[in-house]
């Protein structure tokens, strides 16, 4: 199985790159934040690839790095993800994002994706969670399928005061568990700096 290539850019389009190796060009797809990543058409580009093939179509998938391919191959291990849903998912969150959103349960952040609802989302954060076992992807703690109902809770009244939702998320993430509520919240204020 094909794992990277590396050759001349010879062209490149809204979301693929035509790469020539040994004389073959491969046609790669790949995402805009990939796709700004590249050098100019001419020169050399190195691309982690994943080969997906089934009866009816054969494609490459390309990315910067071999995290990233990695990330991709694991979604697809999720049920009912396909490349087109799993490179959507990362195209709305980079691998940072998307650890912050496993890590901290957030089905919301999951519903930027299109075409992907609140049902749906909630499906695809138990499915992710179980399959990527990737370094530095752990699933969030506690019970799989989400965060405690205290972390949630804090997640509904800060976005309710205007805090934005990944923001929050990385907030989260990074309090500790014991803690009450009351100095959850405290500690949470304190980090979007609105605490004292």
């Amino acid at each position: 199985m094909i794992g990277f290539l590396r050759g001349q850019l010879l062209d490149r389009l809204e979301t693929e790159l035509l790469v020539e190796v040994a004389g073959v060009g491969y046609r790669v797809k790949v995402s805009t934040r990939t796709l700004r990543n590249v050098g100019a058409e001419g020169s050399e580009v190195m691309l982690h690839v994943y080969h997906h093939r089934n009866p009816d179509v054969e494609a490459f998938y390309g990315f910067d790095s071999i995290f990233e391919r990695r990330l991709f191959e694991g979604m697809l291990a999720a049920n009912r993800v396909g490349p087109a849903l799993a490179m959507s998912i990362m195209e709305t969150h980079d691998a940072a994002s998307l650890q912050r959103v496993l890590q901290s349960g957030d089905v919301k952040a999951l519903t930027l994706v299109p075409g992907v609802g609140p049902k749906t989302a909630q499906r695809l954060l138990v499915e992710l969670q179980a399959c990527l076992d990737v370094p530095g992807l752990a699933p969030a703690p506690g019970p799989v399928g989400g965060p405690s109902d205290t972390h949630s809770d804090l997640r509904e009244a800060l976005v309710e005061m205007g805090f934005g939702l990944e923001k929050v998320a990385e907030v989260l993430a990074e309090l500790p568990e014991e803690e009450s509520e009351e100095e959850l919240l405290r500690l949470a204020l304190q980090a979007l700096g609105a605490g004292n």
